[in-house]
């Protein structure tokens, strides 16, 4: 089953994700933009990501920012579940061609880096 994980424990997972907050029970990343379309692009990739992992966090798209919110509410707190896919959320929204890539990417990010 499922457990709530500790103040520690959500500490040491955030380790790894330093732009995410544990704040008001829920940790929570803000992806700035640079403006409407962007922020459609990642509410998009958050929500693919979302559903694949069946764990569905709480967005919200503004302009020029998404922000968006994991808790498991069936256990009233942040489990492993939430960590893994904040995770794989912010692989996602901030992957990037690496050098000797083909692909170039952008001219200009649309997500700002942290």
């Amino acid at each position: 089953m499922t457990r709530a994980l500790t103040a520690v424990e959500i500490g040491e997972g955030l380790e790894e994700l330093p732009a995410w907050h544990h704040v008001d029970g829920v940790i929570r990343r803000v992806f700035e933009t640079d403006g409407w379309r962007a922020s459609m692009l990642v509410a998009n990739a958050i929500g693919f990501v979302c559903e694949a992992a069946d764990h569905h966090a709480d967005v919200l798209i503004t302009w020029p920012r998404v922000t968006v919110s994991l808790s498991t509410h069936s256990v009233g707190g942040i489990t492993a579940n939430d960590l893994e896919v904040a995770g794989l959320i912010e692989r996602q929204i901030t992957w990037r061609p690496g050098p000797g890539s083909p692909l170039t990417g952008p001219a200009a990010p649309f997500v700002m880096p942290v």
